[in-house]
């Protein structure tokens, strides 16, 4: 479930779910520090045939609110299964996990496989440091997965993400050592190191 670290940006990778359509898609925002302590079943509407719609809901005990509503959030939910895109965690409330994920309107969060989810122990020094140096700057940036060569971006807001068509790994150096910034034109580009951004860096330098 590893993706560049580019400040609440959602890049899809799965080939096996549904997922993979939304290549580009950015979300709200929302990530956290967060213990999984529970777990149950719970119906969340009907689908036009009038079945029930059943999503996981997964109770969290939150730790830390890195971007994100200002109350704390007590539950996260996903689909059933893998193949609907759904997400499986330790329930236990040992692990602490950095969550991504999507914010409804009703406050809820949302996840998915294509959403950033790691155990918090295995994030490299840089992904830490930058929670709260660095990726709020890249919230209006997307990153666009590179799958072949040659591919390129469709716009100045977007950060070529090549990890897998040079490493064939989706956690290679760029999802482990950079971020997609925001510069003061307007224009994102990947930024590496634990500081953060010099100004001249920001002031249109090439990374």
């Amino acid at each position: 479930m590893r993706q560049p670290p580019g400040s609440c940006i959602r890049v899809t990778f799965r080939s096996e779910n549904s997922c993979a359509e939304n290549l580009t898609e950015k979300l709200a925002c929302p990530f956290i520090r967060a213990k999984v302590v529970g777990m149950q079943e719970v119906d969340s509407g009907n689908d036009v045939y009038g079945n029930p719609i059943k999503r996981l809901r997964f109770d969290v005990k939150q730790m830390k609110m890195f971007k994100g509503p200002t109350q704390d959030i007590d539950a996260i939910y996903t689909a059933p299964s893998s193949a609907m895109c759904g997400v499986t965690l330790d329930t236990d409330g040992k692990k602490e996990y950095l969550i991504t994920g999507k914010l409804e309107v009703d406050g809820t969060m949302h996840v998915t496989l294509c959403d950033f989810m790691e155990q918090w122990e295995t994030l490299t020094a840089m992904q830490r440091k930058s929670l709260t140096e660095r990726y709020e700057t890249g919230c209006d940036c997307r990153i666009t997965r590179c799958t072949s060569i040659p591919c390129m971006i469709s716009s100045p807001a977007e950060c070529l993400w090549t990890d897998w068509v040079i490493e064939k790994t989706v956690n290679g150096e760029q999802a482990k050592h950079y971020a997609c910034i925001k510069r003061s034109d307007d224009s994102c580009a990947w930024y590496r190191g634990s500081a953060p951004p010099r100004k001249d860096f920001l002031d249109i330098e090439d990374p």
